[in-house]
């Protein structure tokens, strides 16, 4: 029989209202207040659903919770992980729409005035949601399905089981965390404190997605500077540092950018530049599955750097270059049993595992070569970190169901 998680999206609907957006500019962990308000109410809630060991530890910002084994063995200690942040773009005011029985075929206005839509035309993935219940936005933010679905899924998990002790299980952890969208969330997670033996994050997007691969991750921030004096005198004397910077773009490879690539081909991302006469900012992210195909990347940024120093003067031009995280495929490799039991579990519920790599990346790829292994389960969303995103409440069901499944076949493991 389908289990019927009845708060599950009215959970999820009320998580989403608040504004958790991170900010990669914050000095701070969290990097917003807003996040910190969030965790708070959070800690309220499992206590209040009747979790053990509520806790928001210091060293890492990360709410922790405990639900003890009701078991008379010992079998390895499972941990659940999410993250409470949402990505960089409109995260105000976030209005979700609710789509009952979508046919599959039609285009849904996501505002009244028709002026941004979900078109299958232009989003296929719609066409596999016929006769399934959708949450949109209103076209002016983004949902936060990314990772309020993965939150909503474990709390509604456990609160699940809390109520059926008649289900058996082991100890199990959860982590929510902050600022995953930034880079930086899980890297003081203290793998030691939490106490898990495997782990999986419940932050990936459409059914049957099982995550070992991520890409390799780096951040970069281009400062550049120029010399602005009147025009009427500016030959010869200007420095325009906004050119450079459209200069600085040429010589990046044209075709290696998100939208020109796919599997495993890396990409530079620019996400924002900001800019005048005098002086211009840009942000990127540069991604690759191969740790040599990252530094490769790297290298070409630090030789566009130097030719344009060499052009326009010393010191013209320079950078932030940081690592963020590594393919956590390094470590899965000799793991790969906790893989096999997600396999197994999505298996036996008649869901396909869909095991691509991921060309992104989770707190896990941070957080499995800290020593914990943690593989990424599906959470539901599509089209996620802008106004175009959406879930299905049946895939938010199902992801409930491969948690519990897991749970289950993790009973037939010895510690």
């Amino acid at each position: 029989m389908t289990i019927k998680y009845e708060k599950l999206i009215p959970r999820f609907l009320e998580y989403v209202k608040q504004n958790t957006r991170s900010d990669e500019y914050s000095e701070t962990v969290p990097s917003t207040e807003r996040q910190t308000e969030f965790l708070k109410r959070l800690a309220e809630e499992l206590m209040e659903i009747g979790m053990k060991d509520v806790k928001i530890r210091k060293v890492d910002s990360y709410l922790t919770a405990e639900l003890p084994s009701n078991l008379d063995k010992d079998v390895p200690v499972l941990g659940l992980i999410s993250h409470v942040d949402t990505a960089d773009f409109n995260s105000e005011n976030i209005k979700p729409k609710i789509v009952e029985n979508y046919d599959g075929k039609s285009v849904i206005k996501l505002d009244e005035a028709g002026k941004y839509t979900l078109d299958p035309a232009v989003f296929p993935s719609l066409k596999k949601y016929g006769g399934q219940t959708l949450i949109t936005t209103s076209g002016d933010t983004l949902l936060g399905s990314d990772d309020k679905s993965g939150v909503a899924e474990i709390m509604t998990t456990m609160e699940y089981l809390i109520n059926h002790p008649e289900i058996k299980h082991g100890k199990i952890k959860i982590g929510l965390g902050p600022d995953e969208e930034i880079g930086t969330g899980a890297k003081k997670f203290d793998v030691k404190d939490f106490g898990a033996d495997f782990a999986y994050t419940v932050d990936g997007g459409p059914v049957g997605q099982l995550e070992f691969e991520t890409f390799s991750a780096a951040s970069l921030k281009v400062h550049i500077t120029g010399k602005d004096v009147h025009p009427s005198g500016a030959k010869g004397i200007m420095v325009n540092s906004m050119l450079i910077a459209n200069e600085f773009q040429s010589m990046l490879p044209a075709d290696e950018v998100p939208e020109k690539t796919e599997g495993r081909e890396g990409f530079y991302l620019l996400c924002d530049e900001q800019g005048t006469i005098d002086h211009t900012d840009m942000s990127y992210i540069i991604r690759d599955f191969e740790r040599d195909g990252l530094e490769s990347r790297k290298n070409k940024v630090t030789e566009i750097v130097k030719k344009l120093n060499d052009k326009y003067g010393a010191d013209t031009v320079k950078i932030d270059m940081v690592d963020q995280y590594y393919n956590m495929y390094e470590v899965m490799k000799d793991h790969m049993e906790v893989v096999h039991i997600a396999e197994q579990a999505m298996k036996n519920l008649g869901i396909e595992p869909d095991e691509a790599p991921v060309r992104g990346g989770t707190d896990g790829s941070t957080i499995s070569f800290m020593g914990l292994p943690t593989p990424n389960l599906f959470a539901g969303g599509e089209n996620m970190h802008g106004r175009f995103e959406y879930v299905a409440e049946e895939s938010m069901e199902k992801a409930c169901d491969v948690i519990l499944e897991i749970i289950k076949l993790n009973n037939e493991q010895t510690k």
